[in-house]
């Protein structure tokens, strides 16, 4: 069972009909339809983008009939595939690489610095590029050139959050918390390249809106 296929099964177990209802798992939606780049751009509400998650990583059979071949990713977390022609996204960029998290999209870009795709989205880096550099250099043990030599790679993660709705509070019903946020990162695992794309988080609280 595939992490989403996880989560609709836990949903239908401690929700309630009409709370599982409300998270809108649409038997019309087809996956088939649906355009990759409206997923990455953040263009889905949260249930239509996990029903075609499910359908499309969760059954390689699916992406098969889409003419996505998976690609063998040395990064776990990430499930990869390799589209049948290039899509534009983040207005100028091509690429035929996208992977899912368990959560969301990414598209693989040929742009080895992330920063400058996150200018053009007004996204900023939470992690502080400098943040390993400056501590060596503070220690007193190497100097500025010297620890920059040594860690060439400068971790970037940013988002912008697009959406982010809590479920009024319904007597002691469980609720849902559904946040979007366009994401641009990058990861050891891909040297060189950019990960921009889109989670779509749907989280559970108890009645008196903690997390499960």
């Amino acid at each position: 069972m595939t992490i989403s296929s996880l989560r609709i099964a836990l949903l239908a177990v401690v929700l309630p009909a009409s709370a599982l209802a409300a998270t809108g798992q649409d038997d019309e939606v087809d996956p088939a339809k649906i355009d990759v780049r409206d997923a990455i751009a953040c263009r889905l509400d949260a249930p239509t983008y996990n029903s075609f998650a499910m359908a499309a990583a969760g059954d390689d059979a699916v992406a098969a009939k889409r003419g996505w071949k998976p690609v063998k990713s040395s990064n776990f977390l990430l499930k990869e595939y390799e589209l049948p022609a290039p899509i534009v996204v983040a207005g100028t960029y091509s690429t035929r690489r996208i992977a899912f998290t368990s959560s969301g999209i990414l598209a693989i870009l040929d742009e080895p610095d992330p920063a400058v795709v996150a200018r053009k989205e007004k996204i900023e880096n939470a992690m502080g590029p400098d943040g390993v550099v400056d501590a060596l250099v503070a220690s007193g043990k190497v100097t500025r050139s010297q620890a920059e030599a040594e860690i060439k790679f400068r971790k970037f993660l940013g988002e912008r959050v697009m959406s982010d709705v809590t479920d009024p509070p319904d007597g002691d019903h469980f609720r849902m918390r559904t946040r979007i946020a366009l994401n641009v990162s990058n990861v050891t695992s891909h040297p060189g390249k950019t990960l921009y794309g889109c989670s779509y988080k749907m989280e559970m609280l108890d009645k008196d809106g903690n997390p499960l």
